[in-house]
């Protein structure tokens, strides 16, 4: 699909939407070349719109299926829908972080897939060494290996409700790692909190 046709696809309230959004990620970055700044920003904001062309065909894809199929074939048919849809995700994801690759450096990369995701993985991040200050290096490595695989899948969610739901999902799996390690993740939340708030009092 060349780029000509997927424009007509899009509605022009959108592409604005979609490019403020990515303006906005590319202005909280320290990109001196206005060039390379634009250019990233279209990188971005085209990233979304294709996102949303396949979210759209594989969500009307699985209306269609639960409005024609029942049981097992309806089953079939959305998995089927969904399928197709991760594999063009898979494959429009590596192109999107080669052209970020070929403009920015591994850390502005990092800062693109943050700003598509509301900082939430180093902000999780940040939380959990907040709560359990005396994880070693090795545990902390683990629990960011996890919030940069949420991040990844999070990075091509459509919603923001979508993006969420990965990290919730790390987050149980990280939880249950530190349960497994002997915290009590409840009452190291209490401490934090106390912490924090002795801290504020002085």
């Amino acid at each position: 699909m060349s780029s000509a046709v997927q424009a007509q696809d899009f509605d022009p309230e959108y592409v604005k939407v979609t490019n403020e959004r990515a303006r906005k990620i590319v202005d909280n970055m320290d990109i001196t070349d206005a060039g390379k700044a634009d250019r990233v920003t279209d990188y971005i904001a085209k990233q979304y719109r294709n996102l949303s062309l396949i979210h759209d065909e594989r969500d009307t894809q699985i209306d269609a299926a639960k409005e024609m199929y029942e049981g097992k074939k309806q089953e079939k048919k959305i998995k089927k829908a969904e399928k197709k849809a991760n594999k063009a995700m898979g494959k429009l994801h590596k192109k999107y972080l080669g052209q970020l690759s070929s403009e920015l450096t591994d850390k502005q990369v990092e800062q693109v897939k943050d700003g598509m995701t509301y900082n939430v993985a180093p902000n999780t991040f940040k939380v959990y060494q907040e709560m359990i200050p005396d994880l070693n290096e090795a545990q902390q490595d683990k629990i960011w290996d996890w919030l940069v695989e949420a991040r990844e899948h999070a990075m091509d969610a459509g919603s923001s409700h979508a993006k969420h739901a990965w990290f919730g999902k790390y987050k149980g799996k990280i939880n249950n790692y530190l349960s497994d390690l002997g915290y009590d993740l409840k009452q190291a939340e209490k401490e934090m909190f106390e912490r924090k708030k002795a801290a504020s009092n002085q």
